[in-house]
């Protein structure tokens, strides 16, 4: 399967630079590029790309309301939504807090090396996520700051149809670790581990580990510093 990607950048160098190393590998074709947050959201309507690439600030409308636009696009019959990816220059970006909030599977550093981009790509397209562990639990423990702390030792209300196993396996996606870590954690195979994760978000009601480990912060499951 040929992974159709739509790279949205405001700087069209970037936007050639992407298109040379993402049409160079494999199963991947860029089929647009916009320079703006609404070409971008046209773009995905009418293109139905598989992923896109997403600058964060771009005139006329920024990545977040356009990474929001794009995922709320009708889907026909067996039509998925894109899978969004933020592309940004900081690390901490208030947009990209934002972001993963409404639904993009992940974000990548405009810096990152050629090989971290395709494979970004990639991993987006398998209904994954690919973001730093490190900057992943900065980010997410940013927004959820300020949400109330459960009675210690209570299981939040959102968690409790997990099972015990699927919830130490929350924790340790919460703490950045990869499935392979997390089967060498529980000395298992990493495919009981995939299943255990794919588990865990069907019973939460997510999409990818970004966003079960948002779930874990916000229900006060995975408390600030704790999974550092």
């Amino acid at each position: 399967m040929v992974i159709r990607v739509l790279l949205a950048d405001d700087q069209r160098l970037l936007r050639a630079g992407f298109r040379v190393i993402l049409e160079s590998e494999p199963g991947i074709e860029v089929v647009g590029e916009a320079a703006d947050g609404l070409e971008a959201v046209d773009l995905a309507r009418t293109l139905r790309p598989d992923v896109v690439l997403m600058d964060v600030r771009m005139p006329r409308l920024d990545g977040l309301a356009a990474t929001e636009r794009v995922l709320a696009l009708p889907q026909g019959p067996g039509q998925e939504a894109p899978r969004v990816v933020v592309l940004t220059t900081f690390d901490l970006d208030e947009y990209v807090v934002r972001a993963l909030r409404a639904g993009a599977c992940g974000f990548l550093l405009k810096d990152a090396p050629a090989s971290r981009l395709v494979s970004a790509v990639r991993v987006a397209a398998t209904g994954d996520a690919l973001v730093e562990p490190s900057i992943t639990r900065r980010l997410v423990e940013r927004f959820a700051a300020g949400t109330p702390e459960g009675a210690p030792g209570e299981r939040p209300a959102r968690l409790r149809g997990l099972t015990e196993r699927e919830l130490q396996v929350l924790r340790l996606v919460a703490r950045g670790l990869s499935n392979a870590e997390i089967a060498a954690e529980f000395v298992v195979a990493e495919t009981t581990v995939k299943t255990h994760v794919a588990r865990v978000l069907a019973k939460l009601g997510v999409r990818d580990r970004v966003q079960a480990v948002v779930v874990a912060y916000e229900s006060g499951f995975v408390r600030r510093g704790e999974a550092s």
